[in-house]
């Protein structure tokens, strides 16, 4: 058993090194860019949306009162008619991207300490690089993409869009597995 305040150096290195990569992944490289296409009538959709002034949440429509509403005739009337979404409104104004990198940086930081809780219970102070790189790397996979799944399941959002972000957890998992095998106490 390895204590988790051996285990700091790891957990903050790998948490910066998955902010960095994650940078690197959304800013510099094409592979996000499709993720969410334009709607052809934005503009449109815009100026119907803005008068309802919908408070930032999230929201399908139509939703169903109960779950006996779902079968009855008028609501796969509305279901049948369209559109049929599920969308998260943002707070109006210019982009904002401080709380949510602090957010991402302290979410790396957590799936660093649960990657290090678990192989800390598993593997000895001294323990191979190998050992380690497999704990950590399998913890940190299904922290940063086994969740995503869901939404493509439940949700319907683009499979394509979902593989993307779990080859992006698979790339965190991997380093993040690397430098706690190259940083884990001897």
């Amino acid at each position: 058993m390895t204590g988790l305040t051996t285990l700091w150096l790891p957990i903050i290195v790998s948490a910066a090194v998955v902010f960095l990569l994650s940078f690197v992944v959304h800013m510099l490289l094409p592979w996000h860019k499709g993720d969410y296409p334009k709607l052809a009538t934005e503009d449109r959709v815009m100026e119907a949306l803005r008068p309802l002034n919908i408070p930032p949440g999230d929201y399908m429509v139509p939703r169903p009162a109960s779950a006996q509403e779902i079968n009855s005739p008028e609501f796969v009337a509305k279901r049948t008619k369209g559109p049929v979404l599920i969308m998260t409104v943002l707070p109006s104004g210019p982009v904002t991207m401080g709380k949510a990198l602090v957010s991402w940086f302290i979410f790396a930081v957590v799936v660093g300490w649960m990657a290090a809780y678990v192989a800390g219970r598993a593997l000895p102070v001294g323990a191979p690089y190998l050992h380690v790189f497999r704990f950590i790397g399998t913890t940190a996979f299904i922290a940063y993409a086994a969740g995503l799944w869901q939404m493509s399941i439940w949700y319907s959002r683009a499979w394509s869009t979902t593989i993307r972000y779990t080859v992006d957890g698979l790339v965190y998992a991997l380093f993040t597995a690397g430098i706690f095998g190259w940083l884990w106490p001897r």
